[in-house]
């Protein structure tokens, strides 16, 4: 993870993930630069800030589903499970499930440690005797979970539909890696956002008030900071757009204007019209989802939507591998 900034301002010791992945998607074309850089503590801010958006439908519809459903999901999972929660932001959602299913303990799970380590307070002190657990990694690759919930049952939970960030390939491969760190008899809880028009789906990524363009140009900024990067952050501009032929929302930083600049001292140029693909978020029908579950190790168990089915949330179960029908 990041270490603190070097206190006679010298830029901060770069995580060397981060510096690979943005060096090799400046080189690559198209250019793209994965979205998990997106969540330093500032674009983690933005994030939160965009859920509360009035065009940001998706966080206000799941916790909406969550509210509904809590006693079934505390029927179907029984009390006593440790909660891992991967990707778990400032934990908005996590109440609503903790509150139904009585666990023996909570391990949120983030790439981002200052903020992961502020709402795991902020959790603890509105559940006190609740086994808090933060854990800072990167849920994307395997995980040896804290010892202390080794032998317990886990629940995991992947709110946020932050699996469509994912390509589908890379989709089966987390719902596997989590299989993995969760061990067979584990449960999820997931939610998925759905198929639905592009007059809904754009303006969710692309709000009248700027904060989801601020957003994405922070990966720019960070770049700077702790790339000792040159990038002009004013020769970019946010775009997102609907790819219907792979079901997603596209995010591109896209030059406004020829631009030379230098990323870890390597020089780059960019010309107008070209973009740097930033973020995916795909979107599922009810028969897509519960095939992406199973390739990823995962037997559906339950599914709820809301009204209007924009939304969907999943419970599957990791049950005994079969190798045939």
């Amino acid at each position: 993870m990041l270490k603190p900034d070097i206190e006679d301002g010298q830029r901060s010791l770069a995580d060397p993930a981060f510096r690979a992945d943005v060096l090799a998607g400046l080189e690559r074309r198209p250019r793209a630069i994965p979205a998990r850089w997106f969540y330093d503590r500032r674009g983690s801010e933005l994030f939160e800030a965009i859920t509360d958006l009035p065009e940001y439908y998706p966080t206000r519809t799941e916790i909406g589903i969550l509210d509904r459903i809590g006693g079934e999901v505390r029927d179907l999972v029984g009390p006593g499970r440790a909660v891992v929660e991967f990707g778990s932001g400032s934990s908005t959602k996590t109440p609503l499930l903790l509150r139904c299913v009585e666990p023996s303990a909570y391990v949120p799970i983030d790439i981002s440690g200052d903020f992961l380590r502020d709402s795991s307070k902020t959790l603890s002190a509105a559940f006190p005797d609740l086994l808090v657990l933060p854990f800072e990694a990167d849920f994307m690759r395997p995980l040896a979970l804290p010892r202390t919930i080794a032998d317990a049952p886990k629940l995991g939970f992947f709110p946020g539909s932050t699996i469509g960030n994912m390509t589908p390939l890379m989709a089966a491969d987390l719902l596997r890696t989590m299989r993995g760190s969760l061990g067979e008899g584990a449960m999820l809880l997931i939610g998925m956002d759905r198929i639905k028009s592009a007059d809904i789906l754009v303006p969710a990524y692309d709000d009248a008030a700027g904060v989801t363009a601020a957003f994405n140009m922070n990966l720019l900024d960070r770049m700077n900071r702790e790339l000792d990067g040159t990038v002009p952050l004013d020769a970019f501009r946010h775009v997102a757009r609907w790819n219907d032929d792979r079901a997603r929302i596209e995010m591109h930083l896209e030059a406004v204007r020829d631009a030379d600049f230098t990323v870890d001292n390597r020089p780059f140029s960019i010309s107008a019209g070209e973009t740097i693909h930033t973020e995916n978020s795909h979107k599922y029908g009810p028969r897509d989802a519960r095939i992406l579950l199973r390739a990823g190790g995962w037997t559906p168990v339950a599914e709820w939507t809301d009204p209007d089915g924009l939304f969907a949330v999943y419970l599957a179960e990791a049950q005994p591998e079969r190798p045939a029908p």
